[in-house]
């Protein structure tokens, strides 16, 4: 019975460190995005989704690596000093991603608040719908 409680204590503090903010990753709206991203041209763009969910709708020059396959794949695309602007169609995939990419030395890391892509249905047709 005290195993079951150890192992329950270690799940809800696993739970918690997953729901815990990240201090390198910055939060920006998407007003404040803008539609141009001429602002945004020395970001590198990632898209954590899973290939289906890219190529049903993504923007143009982004980088696709999914959540699963981020902390093999990082290396060949990004580097630790560039910015990184994740794009994900959940939080828990957008803060799993960016504690991926803290944990190996990166500390410019942005993500819209909210679903960027749910909110820019005019420039992506994405057919997977976001959650928040």
């Amino acid at each position: 019975m005290t195993f079951i409680y150890i192992l329950l204590g270690l799940v809800c503090i696993w739970g918690l460190t997953q729901l815990w903010a990240l201090r390198s990753l910055t939060y920006i709206n998407i007003q404040d995005m803008g539609l141009n991203y001429e602002c945004w041209e020395k970001v590198k763009i990632l898209d954590v989704r899973d290939a289906s969910e890219y190529w049903s709708g993504h923007i143009p020059g982004t980088i696709n690596i999914s959540v699963g396959r981020l902390p093999v794949l990082w290396s060949k695309h990004i580097e630790q000093n560039d910015e990184v602007f994740i794009l994900s169609r959940s939080w828990i995939q957008r803060n799993k991603a960016a504690r991926i990419l803290a944990r190996r030395g990166f500390r410019q890391l942005y993500a819209v608040r909210g679903c960027y892509l749910s909110s820019n249905k005019g420039k992506l047709a994405s057919t997977y719908p976001c959650m928040q």
